[in-house]
């Protein structure tokens, strides 16, 4: 009789246990149902993204593309830009010493040749020309004596120049 208790008891416990065994499974079904749901949905919405995300790369391409021809044109124009300003400069230096050796001789016309300009050179900038004929705008020694007006306008330029340049 202990048997047929002992078998009975053992045949309940399994059906418990059966019967739990069972809700356990159900609920992992339905998770996985559901786990199943959500990366079927993140698999179409990458397959979107992608699409999009390609789409994107391309017109970053074509962008890049046309900002490099584009930027092959600007650059002999950007290189004619530093050479102009190159000249500038050298004008300018040249203009400067021109304008420099010229208010020199106006305000010592009475040194002659022991100044350290002479009559026909002009201190040049490597590199700029600057034609003997450019000193043929200084007045001669005797007008300058004779006209002193016109030599604090000069004076006032030169103020101004110097000025200007720094």
């Amino acid at each position: 009789m202990i048997w047929e208790i002992s078998v009975a008891v053992i045949a309940v416990a399994f059906a418990v246990l059966v019967v739990y065994l069972v809700k356990t499974l159900k609920a992992a079904e339905n998770s996985l149902d559901k786990t199943t749901q959500t990366l079927q949905e993140v698999q179409k919405t990458i397959d979107e993204l992608s699409y999009e995300v390609k789409s994107v790369v391309r017109q970053a391409n074509q962008i890049t593309g046309d900002l490099q021809h584009k930027m092959e044109q600007i650059d002999p124009v950007l290189e004619s830009v530093k050479n102009v300003g190159e000249i500038l400069n050298e004008v300018t230096l040249a203009t400067k010493q021109v304008s420099t050796a010229l208010i020199d001789k106006i305000k010592s016309p009475s040194k002659g040749k022991s100044s350290k300009v002479s009559s026909n050179t002009v201190p040049v900038v490597a590199g700029s020309e600057i034609p003997p004929e450019a000193t043929a705008y200084a007045a001669p020694a005797s007008s300058a004596a004779a006209a002193p007006g016109w030599m604090k306008w000069v004076d006032i330029a030169a103020g101004v120049w110097q000025k200007y340049r720094s």
